[in-house]
């Protein structure tokens, strides 16, 4: 399939035009209507150190009747950005064409519902700590004018963005472990409990350890719920350990309640028997 003409050259070519989130369509500019996007289904998006995430986008789009949009010279999608549109921090936008359904026609507009998916590739669109947080979405129009030959080579771009049309945050995904030992444990013995906690390095495409993060100890009796047993904060590397009593048998775990950039997470339980 053909590749869609924007993405991280965009960010480029608004910073050329000196171009901000317009009010309203810039004189000259085709009158386009986004609204209604969802970025992930309202859902943040969680990106691990290595695997690219789709980010699936749904929006309606109104614009003029007698405009064609081919997605080959006239473009139009939206994208997400952090930052502002005049000075991104970063970008990413969709690798191929939305898919659009006409609504609703009238006289001089037509209304489409469009879909289309963003890909979040750790390393290569996300690639430093401060990608991870809340990015925005803009809408964006691009018109291209080319002549091409193999003496002459001629390009212009028009671009046009209006931002601030939604947000999502995009967070590093967490690892968390649970072991307690000795298993099996005599009753009234003390037992101790250790974990890890690490957080997707999208710079080194690796999970490192997230330092000085509070996790919540959950102990669980055989035919029981669980129930916060203690809170003990991360040390080096993201280790966690801490002692308890044995008591009865059952199953103990960490819980991760996650930050502003990294997702929440709950390790595997690890069940103890208790003699």
């Amino acid at each position: 399939m053909r590749k869609l003409a924007i993405g991280t050259a965009l960010s480029g070519a608004l910073a050329l035009a000196g171009l901000a989130a317009p009010a309203a369509s810039a004189a000259g500019t085709p009158d386009l209507t986004f609204s209604g996007v969802t970025v992930n289904h309202g859902k943040p998006v969680v990106v691990g150190a290595a695997k690219a995430v789709t980010i699936p986008v749904s929006y309606t789009l109104t614009r003029p009747k007698n405009l064609v949009i081919d997605q080959d010279k006239t473009v139009q999608a939206v994208m997400l950005y952090r930052g502002t549109l005049k000075s991104m921090d970063n970008d990413m936008g969709p690798d191929t064409p939305p898919v659009c359904r006409t609504t609703v026609t009238t006289d001089t507009t037509v209304t489409e519902h469009c879909t289309e998916k963003v890909i979040a590739d750790p390393g290569m669109s996300l690639y430093e700590a401060g990608d991870a947080g809340t990015w925005k979405a803009a809408g964006i129009y691009v018109h291209s004018d080319e002549s091409v030959s193999d003496d002459y080579l001629h390009g212009e771009n028009e671009v046009t963005a209006w931002g601030n049309l939604a947000s999502v945050k995009v967070l590093r995904a967490a690892l968390l472990t649970a072991d307690a030992a000795p298993e099996p444990v005599t009753k009234g013995r003390t037992l101790t409990v250790k974990g890890r906690l690490t957080r997707a390095d999208w710079a080194t495409g690796r999970y490192t350890g997230y330092l000085k993060q509070k996790a919540v100890l959950q102990f669980k009796a055989d035919g029981g719920a669980y129930a916060d047993v203690k809170t003990i904060t991360t040390g080096t590397g993201g280790a966690l350990s801490t002692t308890v009593k044995a008591s009865r048998s059952g199953t103990y775990r960490f819980v991760f309640a996650g930050t502003a950039t990294t997702a929440a997470k709950t390790s595997v339980g690890d069940h103890v028997t208790v003699k």
